[in-house]
This record gives C-alpha cells, sequence and structure tokens, in this order.
C-alpha cells in the first residue's frame, strides 16, 4: 500500500512539476510581449476544457484540462493579406489554411488595437517574444540544477577502496568469480584492503578519481600507491599488469556501447560517496548536458524504427529511447518507491525535470512553425530583407508573412503529433523502466 501511495505522489509531484514548467515557458512569452505592448487576451496552461480561469486587467488568466501544453493568444500574430483583407474567403484548401490562421489572429481585435499588433513590433522585439519562452525554460533547468548539484551534489567514485579484487578478470568477460589459472591481482598481491584511501600514486598526491583512474591506466609494471589507513600513511608496491577495461571519451566517461581497450589495471573497486559539486564542475556537467540534447534532438529520427518495433514488434526498449509526458510520470513513480536516501531521489527528481525543460528549449527553437523558433526565424528574414533593401535603395517589402507558412506548419504540427502518439504508446506498451 505505501509503495503504491509513493508512486501515486510520484506521478502527481512530476504533474505538478510540468505545469509550472508550461506556466513558467508562457510567462516569458506573456511579459515581454506585455513590455512592448502587445495585447494579450488569453494566457493558458494545458489544452482542451477551461477548468479554472480569471480575468486580471485585459487577460484572461487560466487552466485547462489537458497538461500537454499552453499558450499565450497575441493580436495581429499575421499581417493583413496582400489586399489589406484579414477575413478568409477561399475555397482553396492551402490557400483556406492561410487565411484561417490570418483570421484567429484577429478575432478579438478592439478598437485602438491597430497599434497593439505583434506584426508591428519590428522585429527584433518580435525575437525576444518567442525566445522568452524556451528561454525560460532553460533558466529553469539552469536554476534546478545548479542548485542541486552544488547543493545536495551527485554520487561519485573517490579515491576510498570499497573492496579488492582477488584475481585478474578481463572486465569484458562480466564475470566476479575467479577461475583456476586466473593470475593473483596486483591489488591484492600489494596488501591494498578494503577501508584504505588511496592518497598518490608514484609519489603524486591523487585526491580526484578521474585523476588516479588516468595514472592507473597509463601505468604498466612496477609502482608505488600511498594509502591512508588507521590515521597512517603506508606505501604499497604493485606491479601493474595490461587487461581489457573499458574504454572511456576524452571528458573521462565510458563509452555506450561498451568497448574495451588494453590498459594498466591494480584490481579494486572505488568507494562512492555522495558530495556537493563546485560551480565549475556544474557548469561544465550543465554543457555536457545541452550537448548531449542537441545530439539527442539530431538523432531523433533515427531512433523512430526502433522505437516503432519496441512498440508494436517484439523489440527491446532501448534505454535512450526518446520518453514522453507518460513515460516520464512513470519514471518519476518508480523514483519514489526506490530504496534509496531521500536527498538521492531528489536529485533524481530534479535532474527529471531539468532534462524535461531542457527538451522544451531544444525542440521550441527549431526553425519550423508552430514551434517558437519558426516565428523567430521569420522574423529574422523580414530583417534581412529590409536591411538588404534599405543597403540596395529599394523600396521597403513590409512585414514577412508568415502566414504563408501556415500549411508547411501543419505538415510539422501533423508529424510531431503522430511521434508523439508513437511515443505514449510506446510509454504504454513497452515503457523505459528506472533500474
Amino acid at each position: 500500500m505505501t509503495e503504491v501511495l509513493l508512486y501515486t505522489l510520484g506521478i502527481v509531484l512530476f504533474a505538478f512539476g510540468l505545469l509550472v514548467s508550461i506556466a513558467w515557458h508562457e510567462l516569458g512569452h506573456l511579459s515581454t510581449a506585455k513590455l512592448f505592448g502587445i495585447r494579450v487576451p488569453q494566457y493558458m496552461v494545458g489544452f482542451g476544457p477551461t477548468i479554472w480561469s480569471k480575468k486580471r486587467g485585459e487577460t484572461e488568466y487560466g487552466i485547462k484540462a489537458i497538461p500537454a501544453g499552453g499558450y499565450i493568444r497575441m493580436i495581429g500574430m499575421f499581417p493583413p493579406g496582400d489586399d489589406g483583407r484579414i477575413e478568409a474567403r477561399s475555397t482553396s484548401p492551402w490557400r483556406s489554411m492561410i487565411e484561417d490562421a490570418r483570421e484567429a489572429s484577429y478575432e478579438e481585435l478592439k478598437p485602438g488595437d491597430e497599434t497593439r499588433l505583434f506584426y508591428t513590433r519590428r522585429p527584433w522585439k518580435r525575437v525576444i517574444v518567442m525566445f522568452a519562452g524556451p528561454f525560460m525554460n532553460l533558466v529553469l533547468a539552469a536554476a534546478l540544477f545548479f542548485g542541486s548539484m552544488m547543493t545536495l551534489g551527485i554520487e561519485g567514485q573517490t579515491t576510498g577502496v570499497a573492496g579488492v579484487q582477488k584475481c585478474v578478470i578481463e572486465q569484458s568477460e562480466k564475470r566476479e568469480t575467479c577461475a583456476p589459472g586466473d593470475p593473483v591481482s596486483p591489488a591484492f598481491k600489494a596488501g591494498l584492503k578494503e577501508g584504505d584511501k588511496i592518497v598518490a600514486f608514484n609519489g603524486t598526491p591523487v585526491s580526484d578519481w578521474d585523476v588516479l583512474s588516468d595514472r592507473i591506466r597509463d601505468t604498466i609494471g612496477p609502482a608505488t600507491v600511498t594509502v591512508e589507513r588507521a590515521g597512517q600513511r603506508i606505501d604499497l608496491h604493485p606491479t601493474l599488469v595490461t587487461n581489457k577495461v573499458p574504454k572511456k571519451d576524452e571528458d573521462g566517461r565510458v563509452v555506450q556501447p561498451l568497448a574495451y581497450i588494453d590498459a594498466g589495471y591494480l584490481g579494486f573497486a572505488s568507494k562512492t560517496e555522495v558530495a556537493p559539486l563546485t560551480f565549475g564542475e556544474t557548469t561544465d556537467r550543465m554543457t555536457d548536458l545541452l550537448e548531449n540534447g542537441v545530439h539527442s534532438v539530431i538523432a531523433l529520427p533515427g531512433k523512430i524504427p526502433g522505437l516503432w518495433d519496441a512498440t508494436f514488434g517484439d523489440g527491446e526498449r532501448a534505454d535512450d529511447s526518446p520518453v514522453g509526458v507518460v513515460g516520464a510520470a512513470r519514471l518519476t513513480g518508480e523514483l519514489m518507491t526506490v530504496d534509496a536516501p531521500p536527498e538521492r531521489i531528489l536529485v533524481m527528481f530534479m535532474n527529471l525535470l531539468v532534462m524535461f525543460n531542457v527538451s522544451l528549449f531544444l525542440f521550441n527553437m527549431l526553425p519550423l512553425l508552430p514551434l517558437d523558433g519558426g516565428h523567430i526565424a521569420g522574423a529574422l528574414w523580414e530583417s534581412v530583407r529590409r536591411h538588404t533593401a534599405r543597403i540596395f535603395k529599394r523600396p521597403d517589402p513590409g512585414p514577412f508573412d508568415v502566414a504563408r507558412l501556415m500549411p508547411a506548419a501543419y505538415v510539422v504540427a501533423g508529424v510531431f503529433v503522430c511521434f508523439t502518439l508513437l511515443v505514449l504508446a510506446a510509454d504504454i506498451v513497452n515503457p523505459v523502466k528506472l533500474t
């Protein structure tokens, strides 16, 4: 019963974090739109039927039933047509898409709004309004990440000794039991013991696991390992041997999928502990998180076949498979039932929200309508056109009519809807497990 309550609590907490993230995103659009004098009739979190709303000033604030996004409604998102008209009047399906979008952006036009239309603002102001939403997600992600990493920290390897391997086993074999004929490990032969803390390697002080690991890997033959044991420093003299060990990337992380290389081997397990990170270490990790996010977005199309096979075939769901809102909620529910210290669960929960907000930022920056990045691209293109005309002393081409791109926007929206439904099905049929 307790486990069910904890699982439910995890889902509720994620839903709340999701709503806050969406509301924060839309607040970025709202605040900058009002700053530049654009009239905003609506600020809504969610889609579908309205659960609650209240009008304050000229804007209606509300929450809708489906927490899958949000929006603000700005007057005059698109300029009038070439003939100056804004109402729909065509029987062509493609042309109707353009005219319907244009008409919808003027639905709540009131006397005096002529000077408060979105499209009449200078391109740089429109860029700020559209960029402010995704930027708020990036700010929230950074605040959560820096807050959790620099206060609670993360579990990491140290130079302490958690255990000593008795024999040399190729790590690619993935076995733990020594077999007859396995040579004695250098650490065991030299007298390294559980509870020791390695403080120097070949006379050079070490306090960081990554540094110690690299020095061990680079050494084959006699070495001097200085340890702290019961308050005393003791020099041990192992002879390191060659072994198959996991390959690391340039950042010191084990590459995935696993690959193995020949390197120096001592033969012990390092102790892990939770410790806060410095500002510099957190910045490096945040940078890595953003880089990995960009690579994940680029690699997304290539993961669709595997996702389809895991959903409708007999394929396994990959650990790095795309996860939707339902999948993330399930992961959060599982997280709350894990037998681990509360601070570790809190860090992992906050990291899930961090990744969600980073994803919102990256996806919305794609230069495609109806995403924010599509409107940003339209405003930038208008600026280029107008500056080019001014340089060559040509007539001002006027505002760029983003509404003309609405047919393409419907196609993009259709692709996103199909992808979202596929991820939803995968999260239900074959979900990613926390383990």
